[in-house]
């Protein structure tokens, strides 16, 4: 065989698994090669994140199109602050069900999977009304709260209104994506971020701007585009769910009733993974008002931008991580521990290389990608400054959340519980006050806090993972 002919082999085969891991034909994980097993999860579920973080970026882009940007911004930038609290939720029940599911999965027990699904369900329903009616009620004091001033708040209690009323197409999206993920159906999740997405985009500019016989209806249009979008994905997600073409399908004749058994599983589960997430994401929100205490409004608008551009490439990584959820959850169900530990070194391998591209594309063209979303000089300046710093980490961002998915799809959402707790608020809090507040680095403080935090959790992580204990987990 010629080079020319083994190449041709090559790109035909990379053609051929890309083409598989779209279409989402059903495999075999604990099988095989892992390198093939990895690259089949990974590209859907990267698309899938991906989607996820398109939508505080397009709401960001054309709120930031509206006159006087920098109140419509720092709502938008806070209510996601808040907002990721409900995200903690929805993921820490979605990698309960992905654990679950992938375990019954690898046990080659499919009934089981589906009503663990179900469960699942019961489960983020019960929660999200009880979020919902909290939301509703106390919109404008959660943004005084985050430290907004008064004009943010009279413009953006709306917004923040309807984002958080309709938290429960966020719970749903994610938790039935978690679903189809511990199933191994990764395609099917990114199909309905993607349908979700492409909704957003079109509803953005109708609602925001007035496009055409649409009302104008600036930043409050944001939150109807989003949360419009948002439900259509979920609507797609429940067709399949309940007797589409997913992996997984629901029979409502014998699933539909609570099994309070399966249900405090899934809660020893997800509780210490929701307060996982909890933890850093209190921690988020701690930093984003210590941002706006020592810089007001530009400074605040400038780290929001900035945040939700990292966000947007820190998804896609997240989501190549979550192939190490799967891939360990099935293969312990398969009773091979062995093979989920080289699954993890696999994917932190490809995840690591992934984030030092995006690191070294940031430290270049941080100011060119901030300015396409903020025209403002004085949030510009602060939104470059946070970028390049933060972005400083990212490849010790890549290592952390492998060995963090590696632990959930386990079942072990209590180490990196633990490793949270103590990296983000016994020493990335008290760091970036420090440096903030007594050093009168003011936002620059905040910044740097951040990649040193994440650097010290990933290593920790790292040193956990390799002594085992994950594989002793039962569920």
């Amino acid at each position: 065989m010629t080079v020319k002919e083994s190449s041709a082999v090559t790109v035909g085969s990379i053609y051929n698994l890309i083409r598989s891991s779209l279409r989402g034909e059903a495999q075999d994980y604990t099988q095989g090669s892992i390198r093939r097993a990895v690259f089949m999860l990974a590209i859907p579920m990267i698309l899938e994140m991906g989607m996820e973080s398109v939508f505080a970026v397009v709401d960001l882009y054309f709120v930031g199109r509206l006159p006087d940007s920098s109140h419509n911004i720092q709502t938008v930038g806070l209510t996601e602050s808040v907002l990721s609290l409900i995200y903690s939720l929805a993921i820490g029940i979605s990698m309960a069900a992905t654990a679950m599911v992938a375990r019954r999965v690898g046990e080659k027990d499919a009934k089981a999977a589906a009503h663990a699904a179900m469960q699942a369900l019961w489960l983020s329903a019960a929660i999200t009304v009880v979020i919902s009616i909290i939301g509703l009620w106390l919109a404008p004091d959660i943004l005084r709260w985050m430290g907004a001033d008064p004009e943010t708040v009279r413009r953006g209690t709306p917004y923040t209104r309807l984002m958080m009323g309709g938290s429960l197409v966020i719970m749903l999206l994610f938790l039935i994506n978690g679903i189809f993920r511990g199933a191994g159906d990764a395609s099917m999740a990114m199909k309905s971020l993607w349908i979700a997405n492409i909704c957003n985009i079109i509803f953005c500019p109708l609602f925001i701007l007035g496009w055409g016989p649409f009302p104008a209806l600036g930043l409050f249009g944001a939150a109807v585009a989003t949360t419009l979008g948002r439900g259509i994905g979920v609507a797609y997600q429940l067709y399949h769910l309940l007797g589409g073409r997913s992996q997984i399908k629901l029979d409502l004749r014998h699933d539909w009733k609570p099994d309070f058994k399966v249900i405090r599983s899934l809660v020893n589960i997800a509780a210490p993974g929701t307060l996982q997430f909890i933890i850093g994401s209190c921690s988020w929100i701690f930093l984003a008002r210590l941002v706006a205490e020592t810089g007001h409004a530009e400074a605040s608008a400038g780290y929001q931008t900035a945040i939700r551009i990292l966000i947007f490439f820190l998804l896609p990584a997240w989501g190549m991580s979550n192939a190490a959820a799967t891939l360990v959850g099935q293969n312990l169900g398969a009773k091979q521990p062995d093979r989920a530990a080289r699954s993890v070194m696999v994917t932190a391998r490809y995840n690591t290389i992934f984030m030092a591209v995006v690191m070294l594309f940031f430290l270049v063209a941080a100011d060119w990608v901030v300015g396409f979303f903020a025209r403002d000089p004085a949030i510009r300046s602060i939104g470059v400054q946070a970028l390049r710093v933060i972005s400083a980490g990212y490849i010790f961002y890549g290592i952390g959340m492998v060995m963090a998915n590696a632990f959930n799809g386990a079942g072990d959402t209590k180490t990196p519980t633990w490793i949270n707790l103590f990296g983000f608020w016994l020493f990335q809090i008290p760091l970036a006050y420090l440096l903030a507040k007594y050093l009168n680095w003011g936002p620059l403080g905040v910044f740097v806090a951040i990649p040193v935090a994440e650097t010290a959790i990933s290593l920790a992580a790292w040193y956990l993972f390799r002594k085992g204990k994950w594989k002793t987990v039962s569920i």
